[in-house]
């Protein structure tokens, strides 16, 4: 079993490290399967193990989710892999998939395979000037 260590802020346990600041949550997952149902047991033994972060918030969410890929793009429905990640931060990040008001899922051509997650609360944002 992998143990949970911090480096430069990220808390890692095994495929999966995470980090938070300036209302920014932060997850990476090392490496790709074309079964999005891999990821949400894996991410959610990491929060249940090792994460000591903040407590999930309310209001609404922006999730950006990111499938880095080498080579060919894998045969995996976008749709799939989201409802899987968003499943699997439920609880740590947010109370319910409902507060998120903004998604974007994308897959991006990258030196190495992951997945990269990004929650931010909307209520955090810094205010536009008018």
């Amino acid at each position: 079993m992998a143990e949970a260590s911090n480096t430069q802020g990220w808390t890692q346990h095994g495929k999966v490290r995470a980090r938070e600041g300036e209302g920014l949550l932060e997850l990476e997952v090392d490496g790709l399967t074309t079964q999005a149902k891999y990821y949400k047991p894996l991410i959610y033994e990491f929060f249940r193990k090792a994460w000591r972060g903040s407590r999930p918030g309310w209001g609404d969410f922006a999730v950006e989710i990111r499938m880095d890929y080498l080579g060919e793009p894998p045969w995996l429905d976008l749709d799939n892999l989201a409802k899987a990640i968003l499943d699997a931060i439920k609880g740590y990040a947010f109370h319910d998939d409902a507060q998120v008001a903004r998604l974007l899922v994308e897959r991006t051509a990258a030196e190495r395979e992951r997945i990269v997650v990004s929650v931010r609360n909307l209520a955090d944002r810094p205010k536009s000037a008018p």
